[in-house]
């Protein structure tokens, strides 16, 4: 069975519609793949409580099958990896961030409890720029149970975490050498939990997920720095928070919050390179908002709702990772069980129109990403324990597999790190 077929008709259907990559545009990005040297490497975050009874850490997960942080060194012209060293975890660092300067690695590590606390970790590593080993700096609290994300603030001194378990976001200071600091500010997430059932769910949908509580799923700034949004799946809503980036501390914004439609429970979110257009996409309701962002104010104003799925399908599906090519012209979408990744392209205002779909060949795609160059995107199957690779058609958005899987227990998150430049 190919599933992808019915895909690449869509694809062609749409190509005639989609402008093409400019040939100034084709001569920068073949005159950047020929500065390239040195190695390419990636980390990918697991889940991987196994080594628990190895490691003096008391993880309160589901055994993963991963060791902690894998780290490959990647063929720039296949797109395959070849395994370079593990950094052994027995906590679940599910999701990864690079600094700016590629010198240090920061993992949330997704435990529910650490001893007798309950409260997950935060991890931080040196990066040998010879060969993209890891050395430990740290590991502190991050202020709240299960750590589901991490991202860097645009000015580098402050890492962002949302805990998932706790429903909380915290801000860590990033010190000198690298370590983190205590939290310099909390904020734990309140008010109305939305219904088991989303409002916009596919027909016969039991994706009945995450409305048992708070569950802060992710958090990062916004690309001035000056504002940091979060989003929290139980309370269907989108928080706004004004940045200090000089005492890490959040306060509300001018418009605090947003809500979406009950049940549909917000994500992850991907701003469009332009900065004046945030996309959204919701777990249980299987579709994706376009927002309009006023990069003054922070507010947030919804223009759209479109499906993940291809049309006519009906049943239980999960949403993932949602991101928005470097070009600004495609959104790729995440989903989980129908395994596969909605490809959207993007037009004059914004507005996504859908284009098809690729199999993922794996099992419940948690997250995916780009390469350097934007010409492969890595799915990380969660449940597959491997990654798979696809060549970006930069014309079509389309997704082509190039028959490379690497093996990696409960993969998570995948990011990049090119020892030729920076991150």
């Amino acid at each position: 069975m190919n599933r992808p077929d019915s895909s690449r008709r869509s694809f062609l259907k749409t190509t005639a519609t989609l402008a093409g990559t400019t040939p100034l545009m084709e001569g920068l990005l073949q005159a950047q793949a020929a500065k390239a040297v040195g190695p390419l490497l990636a980390y990918v975050g697991t889940f991987s409580s196994p080594l628990r009874d190895v490691l003096p850490t008391q993880v309160d997960l589901p055994p993963g099958n991963g060791r902690g942080i894998h780290i490959f060194q990647v063929d720039r012209t296949s797109g395959a990896m070849t395994p370079a060293g593990i950094q052994e975890m027995g906590t679940s660092p599910s999701c990864l961030a690079l600094n700016t300067s590629g010198t240090c690695l920061y993992s949330a590590n997704e435990t529910d409890r650490v001893g007798d606390d309950k409260e997950g970790t935060v991890s931080a590593f040196a990066i040998n720029r010879a060969n993209g080993t890891l050395t430990q700096l740290n590991t502190i609290r991050s202020g709240g149970a299960g750590p589901t994300f991490v991202s860097v603030h645009p000015a580098g001194r402050f890492l962002l975490v949302a805990n998932y378990f706790g429903g909380s976001v915290a801000v860590l200071p990033i010190l000198a050498d690298g370590r983190l600091g205590p939290p310099t500010d909390i904020k734990n997430d309140a008010g109305t939990l939305g219904p088991t059932k989303a409002k916009n769910a596919p027909p016969g949908s039991f994706a009945f997920s995450g409305h048992d509580r708070t569950h802060a799923h992710m958090i990062q700034a916004d690309p001035s720095g000056r504002f940091v949004l979060h989003v929290d799946l139980g309370l269907d809503q989108i928080f706004v928070w004004k940045f200090d980036d000089q005492k890490g501390v959040l306060t509300p914004s001018e418009s605090p919050s947003i809500s979406l439609p009950p049940g549909d429970g917000p994500r992850h979110f991907h701003f469009h390179p332009n900065g004046r257009w945030f996309y959204s996409i919701q777990e249980e309701a299987s579709n994706v908002v376009l927002f309009d962002y006023d990069a003054a104010t922070a507010k947030l104003a919804s223009r759209q709702t479109i499906s993940t799925l291809p049309p006519g399908f009906a049943g239980t599906n999960f949403c993932s990772e949602i991101l928005v090519s470097a070009d600004g012209r495609f959104v790729f979408a995440g989903n989980r069980l129908h395994d596969s990744i909605g490809i959207f392209s993007i037009g004059a205002n914004g507005m996504l129109a859908y284009v098809g779909e690729e199999w993922t060949r794996g099992d419940y795609p948690r997250s995916f990403n780009f390469d350097p160059t934007g010409e492969f995107l890595y799915c990380c199957n969660q449940r597959g324990d491997n990654i798979t690779v696809f060549r970006v058609d930069r014309k079509t958005g389309g997704l082509n597999f190039t028959g490379h899987y690497t093996p990696v227990g409960n993969p998570s998150s995948i990011v990049f790190l090119d020892l030729a430049k920076g991150n």
